[in-house]
């Protein structure tokens, strides 16, 4: 079984394929980013993607991205360590407060900015709805994720490997 996880392709045997997704992401590749909170998929705090579209992990199995693309939040950063526009956009505009449910609402915002990067406030508002937060009020979120979409709108100028989707893996 093979799938490409945050730009690294790996093989994994068949028999971890019944595996919760969430559990394979933390315990075995200690990718501890996405948080398993309400095991309903309800929350989002487990939410990463796969093939540049956000899914809630905690009723997932690894099987479920054989084939696929998978990116957390620790794919994020460029490989210099340097913090995604997004990511920076998070900590500048206090979007973070006790943390737990940062990185799955930076991977939806991630994932509806590839897709349209000159969001309104309310367009925002409605992608990040499944994502829930009990610290920020949301306002801190929306402007940060309104601040890191002029990256999107011209990735020329900003060159990070996380602003365009991934490549397909073979």
């Amino acid at each position: 079984m093979r799938v490409n996880l945050n730009g690294r392709d790996l093989e994994l045997p068949e028999s971890m394929g019944e595996r919760r997704l969430i559990l394979f992401l933390r315990e075995d590749m200690d990718l501890t980013g996405a948080k398993n909170a309400c095991d309903i998929g309800a929350c989002g705090a487990c939410t990463i993607l796969i093939d540049d579209e956000p899914a809630k992990i905690c009723i997932k199995r690894v099987k479920d991205v054989a084939g696929k693309r998978v990116l957390t939040i620790e794919g994020m950063a460029a490989p210099d360590g340097t913090l995604h526009p997004l990511q920076q956009a998070f900590l500048d505009r206090g979007a973070i407060q006790c943390g737990f449910c940062t990185p799955g609402m930076v991977l939806v915002a991630h994932a509806f900015l590839l897709k349209n990067p000159n969001p309104t406030r309310l367009q925002i508002r409605k992608a990040i709805n499944g994502n829930l937060c009990r610290c920020t009020g949301y306002q801190q979120i929306v402007d940060a994720i309104e601040q890191a979409s002029t990256h999107y709108r011209r990735p020329a100028d900003y060159p990070h490997p996380g602003i365009q989707p991934l490549a397909k893996a073979p």
